[in-house]
């Protein structure tokens, strides 16, 4: 008898959406709509977008194979029936498992660059894009690093962009995550870098032995004990291994001050992204010149130490 009603149940929402879809004829028709749901249904937004009608946009889109810069005038275009009975699925499953839209959609954008992604890794959105799309050119001015480490690398998106931006350079990928890694293969072969970059199964620097580089790159698991048991239900649906570190958010990053020294080279730099937790940082070494950076899109908890730095302040780290 359940399954019958399950069964029932079922033909009829296959039914409505089908109804729903035959009445959103045009792309407008879908974005405007699909705003409506999202704002009726108080979604969480922040892993690419961060309102209604970004969300809708980025779904729409998506679900189209269209790109963001698509001319204007496709708003009018009529939407064939699969297309409209996609948008509305994918509307659906938005709203109903709260999943972020890069997973439904299996790919993010990260430094204007497509990346495959699901629920093995985070899904991208650090300010670090911004530095990679400059070059790093505020610590390499003349010269390109030739070496860089992407260091806790989830999908790869920092270092294969960083490859992509950088065409001289070499890339190692490093993260604890088999599963993580698997990704960030797939996105080495997506954008056909397998030549200059590699993925490094690596409990932070343990597998890196003897390997040096001019620039290390990390967004590590920095989320405090109090903001993981906070967090939206979006965010719960990305590996946990990739976002706590203890009770202060610190404990990976502990680490990563005392180690990244013997893997840089002398005019070397490490970048380490903290999120909300820079306030811990500060507060355990306030004795430390962290630069904290700036950027124009916005983020925060982005710091850099040069390796005479780190060497300086070695002692505070140990």
């Amino acid at each position: 008898m359940a399954d019958s009603l399950a069964e029932a149940s079922s033909s009829t929402l296959v039914m409505h959406d089908e109804a729903l879809a035959d009445g959103l004829v045009t792309l407008r028709d879908c974005l405007r709509w699909a705003a409506s749901e999202f704002h009726l249904a108080g979604l969480f937004y922040g892993h690419g977008t961060d309102s209604a009608w970004d969300e809708a946009v980025a779904l729409t889109l998506g679900a189209l194979h269209l790109p963001w810069n698509v001319d204007p005038a496709v708003l009018d275009a009529r939407l064939l029936p699969m297309e409209r009975i996609r948008i509305v699925a994918l509307v659906r499953a938005r709203i109903e498992t709260r999943r972020p839209l890069p997973y439904l959609l299996g790919e993010a954008f990260f430094a204007g660059i497509p990346f495959s992604v699901d629920e093995r890794v985070l899904i991208p959105r650090s300010p670090i894009a911004e530095l990679i799309e400059h070059g790093f050119a505020a610590w390499f001015p003349v010269e390109p690093p030739a070496r860089v480490l992407d260091l806790c690398a989830g999908s790869g998106c920092i270092g294969i962009a960083t490859a992509l931006h950088l065409p001289g350079c070499e890339v190692d990928l490093a993260d604890i995550s088999s599963d993580a890694l698997t990704v960030a293969r797939e996105n080495i072969s997506r954008h056909d870098v397998g030549e200059r970059v590699r993925a490094v199964e690596s409990d932070l620097f343990a597998g890196l032995a003897g390997r040096r580089y001019d620039l290390i790159v990390c967004n590590p698991p920095y989320v405090d004990t109090h903001d993981l048991t906070t967090m939206p239900v979006e965010f719960r649906h990305e590996p946990a291994l990739a976002l706590g570190a203890g009770t202060d958010g610190l404990d990976i990053v502990r680490r990563i001050l005392r180690e990244a020294r013997d893997h840089l080279t002398d005019e070397g730099v490490l970048i380490v992204e903290l999120g909300n937790s820079d306030h811990h940082l500060e507060a355990a070494f306030p004795e430390v010149p962290f630069l904290w950076l700036e950027f124009e899109r916005g983020g925060q908890g982005v710091f850099a130490l040069t390796a005479a730095e780190l060497d300086a302040h070695a002692a505070s780290f140990a």
